[in-house]
């Protein structure tokens, strides 16, 4: 689990609520027609520009940037080697027994393809499609929490614009242009701290999340590659040690 997530939203909430309160009484920033068009509004927007099942997936997108778990790359590397080396000492057919032994389901379609005795060249192929449709997923709910983050201020100054309109009309009451004012602004705060708070730093998360479980994937198929083709153990960590830094390298041959 993600808890810098969790820690980052919680906080950042924490830390406004606190700013409110000593700054003034906190009821005067709770309003619900302002909520319903900043909220309602760029909800409506995103069901206008993409569809039903893509702006549902949206909850799956944002549990995937908490609770989703992608595995070390030195963990990677050491099952490889594991594997390699039951591979080269009783055949592919002894590498059955350790699917059921894999959480990650792409890992363990890897290793059954393995099995199964497919070539280096197919597997590379079927394991790449798997990780193309991951990135187009991805980057579809990049694309939705953006779109949101965006649309979030748009109609928090919507919101104003109404707000302003409604109080210049009132201008026979100078009394009542301060509050009508601050009614018409909180909009905009909405807006802001949602697309700036939530939305925009989610959609961040998603696309770093991204590209380390392409990266990770991306070191299952050369591993299973490599193993495929029948190279001995000390290959296959060389072959994936390129996805890693220099200090990550050192690291792992001083513990080897």
């Amino acid at each position: 689990m993600d808890f810098a997530t969790i820690l980052g939203v919680t906080l950042g909430f924490i830390v406004v609520a606190w700013a409110i309160l000593i700054g003034g009484s906190w009821t005067i920033f709770i309003n619900v027609p302002s909520v319903a068009i900043t909220m309602g509004g760029m909800v409506c927007s995103t069901l206008i520009h993409f569809s039903l099942p893509q702006f549902l997936s949206i909850f799956s997108v944002v549990k995937k940037t908490i609770v989703s778990r992608v595995p070390a790359a030195p963990e990677v590397i050491q099952r490889m080697v594991n594997y390699a080396t039951i591979n080269r000492r009783d055949g592919a057919l002894a590498l059955e027994q350790e699917i059921a032994k894999v959480n990650d389901a792409f890992f363990a379609k890897g290793l059954q393809l393995l099995v199964d005795g497919q070539k280096p060249d197919e597997i590379r192929d079927f394991l790449g499609m798997e990780i193309q449709y991951l990135q187009d997923r991805h980057a579809s709910g990049k694309k939705i929490l953006e779109y949101m983050g965006a649309a979030a201020p748009a109609f928090g100054m919507i919101g104003t614009l109404i707000g302003l309109v409604q109080m210049l009309r009132n201008l026979q009451s100078p009394d009542q242009i301060g509050g009508g004012m601050a009614v018409a602004l909180i909009t905009t705060f909405y807006g802001a701290i949602m697309a700036n708070l939530v939305f925009l730093p989610l959609a961040g998360k998603l696309g770093l999340y991204s590209k380390a479980e392409t990266t990770a994937k991306e070191m299952i198929t050369e591993g299973i590659c490599a193993i495929a083709r029948g190279d001995n153990p000390t290959v296959v960590r060389e072959k994936l040690q390129v996805f890693l830094s220099q200090g990550k390298r050192t690291q792992m041959k001083a513990q080897t």
